[in-house]
């Protein structure tokens, strides 16, 4: 075991599943987001960062600082294609190419844990126990259930059964409970356990909230009742509002077009209380992932860890716009197995996704939303604070998400082995951690799942294809 410097910080890294770049309060939404506010409050927005369109993509990167074509995730594996399949770059799992983030921080002496989903290897394919994570309780897909409805043959849902792993091994999920309530409680038991270790804690915490279905506690839900009545558009504009007065550059932009938007005094009133519904559901899990990460938060002070930790936030992707309810095969299948009448939505036995009207608003004043590469679907919000994080209002960098992994690694000192393979971890740039430095002229391509897209300067290039039902094009845009 290596001696390790005392100052060594713990780190914890927490990934939100398809949350929008204004939800929460402290990026101009109106979701109540105490825990997070408080971390922006002694750290800073990186208001100018960037993933991939879609998650396992992103998480690749994030786990290994490598693009995601490198390392056995050129898409997704629910969605590679027969020419794409088992070729190298495309295995469906994260393949041995690079050395992950927590295999170096635990070779350079750190306790590494995991909680909340995976999705870089759907059946069983290198798991957390595998690459790095002393513990781990691991989602292997890419969604669930968010109270555990799904785990047997009789119950599984249109993807299948939702599998679950701890330590390596297949386990259950606690039927009943809620996803973002299951996935706090594992990572503070695990840090419990370990308040005696001296080493210091490399924790990961990776929500599927607010990933569809959308499913809250109903006490939550009841909470923004009549919030959202007024449709997607007034919520976009009382955000950027919020923006303005929080003195963020995105307040000052010009809100981004917004595509097949119904206007609201058009609906019906069964349709205008149906899609509040699932917009007060949507903040309702919100809701509930901020109050787990308060709970982290408590366990990391109880356990004497808090005041020397790194914490990072960020969302895997731009809010998703798929209508679930309108795809096919999708459709029959939810029409015949999910009660989604207004008073159930949000309840275990739902299925309703948000769609693109109200994913439009969450990423305000972003152009369109996942699995596109438009700012909406890469430039998520994300947050950090801690040693040697200058606190500021925001950074507006750009900072890329594979920039992490060198960041987290040079801030503790650590010296980086030999990567695996041709992926050279660690080469990324710019490696700041949001220092005062000048933003690079390109920035990585990116290109998942059909869409892709290059910047340079003060342009952005975009190549669309046919994902999601909207129209197709290949433009420029200003990139802020």
């Amino acid at each position: 075991m290596p001696t390790l410097n005392s100052k060594q910080p713990n780190i914890l890294l927490i990934v939100a599943d398809d949350l929008g770049w204004s939800d929460i309060g402290a990026f101009g939404g109106e979701i109540n987001t105490p825990h997070l506010d408080e971390i922006v409050s002694k750290g800073v927005r990186m208001t100018n960062f960037h993933a991939s369109p879609v998650c396992s993509t992103t998480r690749a990167m994030l786990m290994t600082g490598c693009d995601h074509h490198e390392v056995g995730l050129g898409n997704l594996a629910e969605l590679m294609t027969p020419l794409q399949r088992n070729k190298p770059g495309y295995e469906g799992y994260l393949n041995e190419r690079a050395s992950t983030l927590p295999e170096l921080l635990r070779d350079g002496g750190y306790l590494t844990l995991m909680s909340g989903k995976w999705h870089l290897g759907i059946e069983g394919e290198s798991p957390p126990a595998s690459r790095g994570f002393e513990r781990s309780f691991a989602l292997m897909q890419g969604e669930h259930n968010h109270f555990g409805l799904d785990q047997t043959p009789e119950t599984s849902g249109f993807l299948g059964t939702s599998s679950y792993m701890l330590d390596g091994s297949k386990t259950s999920y606690p039927e009943g409970s809620y996803s973002s309530d299951v996935f706090a409680d594992y990572l503070c038991n695990f840090m419990e356990e370990a308040k005696d270790d001296e080493r210091p804690i490399f924790s990961y915490l990776a929500f599927t909230a607010p990933h569809c279905p959308l499913q809250a506690p109903k006490a939550l839900t009841e909470k923004y009742k009549g919030r959202y009545d007024d449709g997607p558009i007034a919520l976009r504009q009382r955000r950027q509002a919020r923006m303005r007065e929080l003195e963020l550059h995105a307040g000052e932009a010009s809100p981004a077009v917004m595509l097949d938007v119904a206007l609201w005094e058009e609906l019906d009133e069964m349709k205008k209380r149906k899609e509040a519904r699932k917009m007060e559901v949507y903040a309702a899990m919100v809701e509930a992932m901020d109050a787990a990460i308060g709970r982290v938060m408590d366990t990391l002070a109880d356990t004497g860890r808090a005041d020397n930790c790194i914490v990072v936030f960020i969302s895997d992707n731009g809010p998703s716009g798929v209508l679930r309810e309108t795809l096919p095969g999708w459709e029959d299948w939810i029409a015949s197995h999910a009660n989604n009448n207004i008073d159930n939505i949000g309840n275990p036995n739902s299925y309703v996704s948000i769609g693109p009207s109200w994913a439009q608003a969450q990423a305000a004043p972003y152009f369109l939303f996942k699995r596109f590469t438009t700012e909406g679907g890469i430039r998520t919000c994300a947050i950090a604070a801690g040693p040697e994080i200058k606190q500021r209002a925001e950074c507006r960098e750009f900072i890329h998400v594979m920039d992490l992994v060198p960041t987290l690694l040079e801030l503790p000192k650590l010296m980086q082995r030999p990567p695996r393979g041709s992926c050279r971890c660690g080469e990324n740039q710019p490696q700041n951690h949001c220092a005062e430095t000048k933003t690079a002229d390109l920035f990585p391509g990116n290109q998942s799942g059909g869409s892709s897209a290059m910047a340079e300067r003060s342009s952005k290039m975009v190549g669309r294809l046919s994902i999601c039902p909207l129209r197709q094009e290949l433009f420029r845009m200003t990139f802020q």
